[in-house]
């Protein structure tokens, strides 16, 4: 009998999950840059898409999303919560899927890694043992 993969949770993702998962991403940042959300002040705000997560069931999608600069995330979170529908319904349009998947937002912290590693490797200690 073979293994069910969604239930181990150790495999990782499949490679429809992460087809989806890109297309989401890129809908959902063309939708933001172009401002089709009927919300002026979620326009006025650049907001980047780094990353999609899909959920095995591909019905929620979780984004991680940061604003420009990285500052206003209260304010970037409140606006998107407030057009999270509208949001939806937008991103959908451009997917064949049965169902809209549920959009999640959490805040993308892979620059804060990669500023944190920087300074890491910048340590004359750990450069000494590299090289």
């Amino acid at each position: 009998m073979a293994k069910n993969r969604f239930q181990d949770g150790g495999s990782g993702p499949s490679q429809r999950q992460l087809r989806v998962s890109e297309v989401i991403r890129r809908q959902l940042s063309d939708v933001l840059m172009r401002g089709d959300v009927h919300d002026p002040e979620l326009n006025r705000m650049t907001i980047t898409v780094g990353e999609v997560r899909v959920s095995p069931d591909l019905k929620v999608a979780t984004a991680y999303v940061c604003p420009l600069g990285g500052q206003k995330t209260e304010e970037m979170f409140e606006l998107l919560k407030r057009n999270q529908h509208e949001l939806r319904r937008a991103v959908s349009k451009g997917l064949s899927l049965k169902f809209s998947p549920e959009l999640r937002f959490r805040l993308d912290e892979t620059f804060d890694h990669l500023d944190e590693t920087r300074r890491l490797f910048s340590d004359d200690t750990v450069r000494r043992d590299t090289e």
